[in-house]
């Protein structure tokens, strides 16, 4: 193996290349590092003095061949290239002089060479705020879902800091603290007061479990209803400043149990939106959009407060537009996971149609306005005994068609309800099946009342209020039972294509089981 070349020597003055020599060991060496050299040289020639570009990293003059070109360090220098690397589509050379030995380098002589054009302004302070927005990676890194849901987040918390603006600044007058007509030490109790109402509220609504992680659409948006209803109750003060204390701790109550259901449902939601293991970061960068856009809102409430405009008019335009934007942010959120709403939705299209909706579907389709402290569905899983019969004949009657069930599905006419009951034996599987066998029947029974031609203002929200024989409730039974046993299956695998996430926890029944 032939020695390798002596080094290249390049020297540059400010106006023009004055000399270039090498020495090689081999004649062929030679003509390559000649031929080289008289490129370089032309493509040099021809350029204008001084106009040399400039290293990203050092900002200091680099020439044709990649090589830094500085008058004090690097003059007189031949470097050779170590390994490249790449950063969000941005590349360097390392490269290192070499020592007398051969296949050894000098110490301290590592150096990378930027291979990009310096970035431009714009494009630098876009990076800058892009670090601070979005995840990592973004958009590959989230589901598409993402963006339209941070947008509709960004628009809440804006309207939601600008409406804090005029609350407090109500507060503050109701109170006395701008007219110095009360005495500090009553401000300060009516004010620590009305903090420790909201912190008891807080404490009452987390008894709301399960709720948070499965109904977490429906109580994201009623919390929200409620942040809004105490804001109202807070600029209520400013008419009766006397009833300051008992508003002001109603107000509070409202507001801290909105804040409770916004903490609790924020972690599922970020979870399924983040792809991997970057919940973390989805979850920071989604709190910081909040933080700006409540910045921004504040701000413009602040200048627009000086006019002082009137309060109902404000009030009124701050939230629709905060109530807006919450219901479209928790519409925009899409969950695999099936809970009684969605889960209501799937089946209901499955009877109709024959496929099972896709995700998209399924969460767009389901009602976010039936918030689950208020009142069950037309449909409930896991109830007592006395709430699904109250008459035991009818028990008795419909019991044999679920003998080799291990639950029992019926329709009280009094409650305009679907109720299917769990055996002791029942599992995870026997519950979904019942809830499905439940959404069934309630299908028969619509089906059923469709064709006696009543009035249709006698059925709402689902509910049913008409009381059918009980040889028609046996006849709806005996064919949602045939139903059940063909398709149940099919629905399963069916949803299970569309990435639909199916667990008897998700949909909170009851704990009640019938026991022989």
């Amino acid at each position: 193996m032939p020695p390798p070349p002596s080094p290249l020597k390049l020297n540059q003055s400010s106006s023009s290349i004055q000399t270039l020599t090498t020495t090689a060991t081999s004649a062929q060496d030679a003509r390559l590092l000649v031929r080289e050299t008289l490129r370089i040289s032309a493509s040099l020639a021809s350029s204008e003095p001084n106009l040399l570009p400039l290293d990203t990293q050092t900002q200091t003059p680099r020439n044709q061949l990649g090589l830094l070109q500085h008058d004090q360090d690097f003059v007189s220098s031949s470097f050779r290239l170590i390994c490249c690397e790449e950063i969000d589509g941005r590349r360097w050379n390392y490269v290192a002089e070499p020592d007398s030995s051969p296949g050894t380098f000098k110490k301290g002589s590592l150096r990378a060479l930027g291979l990009h054009s310096p970035q431009p302004p714009l494009d630098g302070l876009m990076s800058f705020v892009r670090s601070y927005v979005v995840p990592e990676g973004f958009p590959d890194s989230v589901i598409p879902s993402y963006v339209p849901y941070m947008t509709w987040r960004a628009l809440k918390h804006f309207f939601g800091g600008a409406m804090g603006v005029f609350t407090t600044q109500t507060l503050l007058n109701s109170v006395g603290v701008s007219r110095n007509t009360a005495a500090p030490g009553a401000v300060a109790i009516n004010w620590i007061l009305k903090d420790g109402a909201g912190r008891v509220g807080k404490m009452l609504f987390a008894r709301q479990g399960k709720k948070f992680d499965y109904d977490l659409k429906q109580l994201r948006f009623a919390g929200d209803l409620l942040m809004e209803l105490g804001a109202g109750v807070e600029l209520a003060t400013a008419a009766v400043p006397h009833l300051f204390l008992p508003l002001a701790c109603a107000a509070n109550v409202a507001k801290n149990v909105a804040a409770v259901t916004s903490t609790s449902t924020r972690t599922p939601i970020y979870k399924a939106f983040a792809k991997g293991e970057n919940i973390g970061d989805v979850t920071a960068k989604g709190e910081c959009v909040g933080n700006i856009a409540d910045l921004l809102g504040t701000g413009l409430s602040i200048m627009i407060s000086k006019r002082n405009p009137s309060l109902i008019t404000t009030f009124g335009l701050l939230s629709c537009g905060y109530v807006l934007s919450s219901y479209q942010e928790v519409k925009s959120v899409v969950l695999h996971t099936l809970n009684r709403a969605r889960f209501s939705v799937t089946v209901d299209a499955f009877l109709k149609t024959g496929r099972v909706p896709s995700l998209q579907e399924g969460n767009l389709n389901e009602n976010v306005f039936r918030f689950p402290w208020l009142k069950e569905g037309p449909v409930v899983l896991g109830p007592r005994f006395k709430d699904a019969f109250q008459e035991p004949n009818v028990y008795l009657a419909i019991e044999p068609f679920f003998e080799k069930e291990r639950y029992v599905v019926t329709y009280n006419p009094k409650k305009g309800k679907v109720y299917a009951l769990f055996k002791d034996q029942a599992k995870s599987d026997d519950i979904l099946k019942a809830a499905f066998h439940a959404q069934v029947l309630l299908h028969f029974m619509h089906l059923s009342f469709d064709s006696q031609h009543l009035s249709q203002k006698e059925k709402t929200g689902g509910y049913l209020n008409f009381e059918p024989t009980a040889k028609d409730l046996e006849a709806c039974i005996v064919e949602s039972c045939k139903m059940v046993s063909t398709s149940y299956g099919i629905f399963k695998s069916k949803a299970a294509e569309q990435g639909w996430m199916m667990s008897e926890a998700h949909l909170n029944p009851g704990r009640a089981r019938l026991i022989k």
